[in-house]
């Protein structure tokens, strides 16, 4: 695969691994979390979002749409059954309420992106993380990738959601990565199928691999996620689970919000039943104490 489709790049991020670092994105996602703070990146295509608090209703978006799934007044711009996602109503829009989401990058071009703020990496300790959505989806793109940053000395992390092949992953990933992120959501087989869509066989298995392979290259993320993961029975269930494994080092990711705005732009709304505000740090330090000695690491 000499192409992939990135949903955005997030230059001067400092929550995605050490230092300063630059945040691919990569488009799609094999799991449905319903709390998902990166919506528009589930889908393994290009999409239009549509933000409606910044509509000036000019009225020049419907015109230019070849199959007439632009629609003015209301709060959904967009019939998503029609569109095709072509993107000639976010170049017509002169607010920016309009965005096509998901553009195709060969490994040159993105490479010389990624490369724009390598003084950044080396300053700060920094460099690369892929993410998404789920960059595994993309594999082969993914390893050649990280094959060139590591040619170019350049630190490299991945933001996984764990549901991938391993012997793909081992293969075309593993040996150029310095860190992986690895997000566990539910303890629960039969809760993370209800919920996320997927079994969380695969993504145990593949975390006990790694494990295997390198300890220390490898921090376990947890989200808290009121209802869902943020449970005495899931936290209690994840933490035992990570003793038992014997892994170093975890990090719990306090909710926010801004996924279910996000969700409203692609015409998916996630939970509606999930707080509107922040989770506060008190919340957070509460959950900390079922870890025990186990390292913690701000995220």
């Amino acid at each position: 695969m000499n192409r992939a489709l990135i949903g955005s790049i997030c230059r001067y991020s400092l929550h995605d691994g050490p230092g300063i670092r630059t945040t691919v994105f990569f488009k799609g996602c094999p799991l449905r979390c319903p709390w998902c703070h990166n919506p528009e990146l589930v889908q393994a295509e290009p999409e239009m979002i549509f933000r409606s608090g910044i509509c000036i209703d000019c009225g020049q978006c419907g015109p230019v749409c070849p199959e007439g799934a632009v629609r003015a007044g209301g709060e959904e711009r967009i019939d998503r059954r029609h569109c095709t996602a072509c993107g000639r109503c976010a170049v017509a829009c002169p607010a920016g309420a309009l965005e096509m989401v998901g553009r195709a990058y060969d490994l040159d071009s993105l490479e010389e992106v990624l490369l724009r703020d390598r003084l950044y990496y080396e300053t700060s300790g920094g460099g690369i993380t892929l993410s998404g959505g789920e960059p595994t989806l993309q594999m082969g793109f993914a390893g050649r990738l990280l094959a060139r940053l590591k040619r170019r000395g350049l630190h490299t992390a991945m933001e996984t959601c764990g549901f991938f092949s391993w012997d793909t992953f081992a293969f075309a990933c593993l040996g150029n990565l310095d860190l992986v992120l690895y997000d566990l959501k539910l303890a629960d087989p039969v809760r993370h199928r209800q919920v996320t869509g997927r079994d969380n066989g695969i993504i145990l298995a593949n975390l006990a691999r790694l494990l295997s392979v390198d300890p220390a290259r490898v921090l376990v993320r947890i989200p808290l996620i009121p209802g869902y993961t943020a449970t005495e029975d899931n936290i209690t269930g994840l933490a035992a689970l990570l003793r038992t494994m014997g892994v170093h080092r975890y990090s719990l990711l306090p909710y926010h919000p801004g996924g279910l705005v996000k969700g409203e732009h692609v015409g998916r709304p996630g939970d509606a039943t999930l707080p509107a505000t922040a989770m506060p740090t008190t919340e957070r330090e509460r959950w900390q104490r079922y870890f025990g000695s186990m390292e913690f690491v701000p995220p």
